[in-house]
């Protein structure tokens, strides 16, 4: 039963990426096959298609074991070190501050999610 129920959630997840495959092959534009997954997957779990529980498991695995899938960008950055030697103070500039704002911004959203969520118990 474990693993029907394994199985079952390997499928939606895989079935919801090779269906985002489909649709950025048809649009007239250029959009990530995994951003359009992560909005498919969204717009089914806020309609209820999809429950939480239903991919919750196989999620749960693969963020866990999410450093495994760095591994190959990192033995690649290492492979060229000599050309990103001479635009390092570009490069990290291009890092660090994406990663202060994004850090703002998450700790704004989290801030106000908190507020909406006591403005809700309040009620």
């Amino acid at each position: 039963m474990i693993r029907l129920k394994i199985l079952t959630q390997v499928g939606i997840v895989f079935g919801i990426c090779w269906v985002s495959v489909w649709i950025e092959k048809l649009l007239p534009f250029t959009v990530p096959a995994s951003i359009i997954g992560m909005l498919l997957l969204l717009l089914l779990l806020l309609s209820g298609v999809v429950k939480p529980e239903h991919i919750q498991e196989k999620s749960d695995y693969l963020l866990a074991n999410l450093p495994f899938f760095f591994i190959p960008a990192a033995v690649s950055i290492i492979n060229y070190l000599d050309v990103l030697k001479s635009s390092l103070a570009a490069l990290a500039v291009v890092c660090v501050v994406p990663t202060f704002l994004v850090f703002g911004v998450t700790a704004g959203v989290v801030q106000l999610t908190y507020r909406l969520m006591e403005r809700r118990k309040r009620r």
